[in-house]
């Protein structure tokens, strides 16, 4: 068990926690979580799907241990990271009467956790909170950092708070109830981080990848662990973004504007956005002379072989053209002085931050991936 249980320590000056990784973490959850307790008492926010399949696990847990809790299940999807359904949240949990010495549970996937830990971060000026991520892309990337927030009509994740989480727990072994599709928009984000700055990340994940998408366990720790202490490193480099962590948005300009055109909806899952974005990005580079011609073949190469989409042809339904895509970029939270900022690569393990791109060649490769020349 030691080798499928793994620590990564996000050390942060005063606001330290941890990342467990590994199987049988719900199972474990009140004995972790119970030190943190002031009074045996916590608040869970989920939604009905993921509460189908663990709530009861975790209630009775904590049960178990002498922790009463309380849950509220809101809705599955993208939608509930909204106005109406995070006013929801933060008025049940006042009429839970929970204290600024009390700690949130937020249990799900990113819309849970972002919503959950925005919720948290404004009740009573700031309570404690700890993720459960229950998607593979929650644990390698949503539930490490402290970003938290809802969407606004004008755009994804624009209104929001840096709050870290007191205490993160990825059991790996949720992640055999995901669909197949679900693991995969999680996978998106996973090989973003050997793309960004790890390229013998990249090689194993091309070695790795598809066994750990079949149900490898000890490549699913493997790959969580690694993708979360990326994550720790760059975050306690650069916590609230103003220099490394942009490096995290690889694919991202890509993706927002993509899941901004498709409304947010099942025709393009978060992380299915960023696996585009990032071929995307990788292309742009190409052109541009940064990286060689190799590198986005490569790149695509292994999304296809995992069964992702990788081009903009793939996603269903119409899309807007190559200028509305790109005026939605510019609705972006990147944009600095009016200007995009893209991350862009020298080679795959290499990328870097920049505003120095032109319009013209954006919209090359916006126009020649919608009419399936990418």
């Amino acid at each position: 068990m030691s080798d499928l249980r793994k620590t990564v320590s996000v050390n942060l000056p005063g606001r330290e926690y941890d990342v467990v990784i590994g199987l049988g973490l719900l199972d474990d959850a009140a004995t972790l979580i119970a030190p943190m307790l002031r009074r045996p008492k916590v608040a869970i926010l989920t939604d009905e799907t993921v509460a189908q399949h663990h709530l009861a696990t975790l209630q009775s847990n904590l049960d178990t241990a002498g922790i009463s809790s309380s849950a509220l299940a809101l809705p599955a999807g993208e939608a509930t990271k909204s106005w109406p359904h995070f006013s929801r949240a933060v008025e049940w949990l006042l009429a839970e009467k929970v204290e600024r010495g009390d700690i949130v549970i937020a249990l799900g996937g990113g819309v849970i956790g972002d919503l959950g830990g925005f919720a948290a971060a404004v009740i009573r000026r700031g309570v404690r909170f700890v993720q459960i991520p229950t998607t593979l892309l929650a644990q390698v990337d949503s539930s490490v950092g402290g970003k938290t927030g809802i969407n606004a009509p004008q755009g994804k994740n624009l209104i929001g708070a840096f709050h870290q989480p007191s205490l993160v727990l990825a059991d790996t072994s949720i992640l055999s109830t995901l669909a197949p599709r679900d693991y995969l928009a999680g996978y998106g984000e996973v090989v973003k981080y050997g793309m960004l700055g790890d390229a013998a990340f990249f090689n194993w994940l091309e070695q790795n990848g598809p066994a750990a998408a079949a149900g490898d366990m000890a490549a699913r720790v493997h790959l969580v662990h690694r993708s979360v202490q990326m994550k720790a490193d760059i975050v306690e480099r650069d916590e609230t973004e103003q220099g490394d962590r942009a490096l995290l948005n690889l694919g991202h300009t890509f993706c927002h504007a993509l899941e901004a055109a498709t409304g947010y909806s099942d025709r393009l899952l978060h992380g299915e956005g960023v696996a585009v974005g990032c071929a995307l990005a990788f292309e742009l580079s190409a052109r541009l002379g940064l990286c060689s011609q190799e590198d986005p073949s490569r790149v695509r190469a292994h999304l296809r072989e995992m069964g992702m989409k990788t081009d903009l042809t793939d996603i269903p339904g119409d899309l807007p053209d190559a200028a509305t895509l790109l005026d939605l970029m510019g609705q972006d939270k990147k944009v600095v002085d009016g200007q995009l900022r893209f991350i862009l690569a020298r080679s795959i393990g290499d990328a870097f931050v920049t505003s120095d791109v032109s319009a013209d060649a954006v919209l090359a490769v916006l126009r020649d991936g919608l009419a399936g020349r990418s």
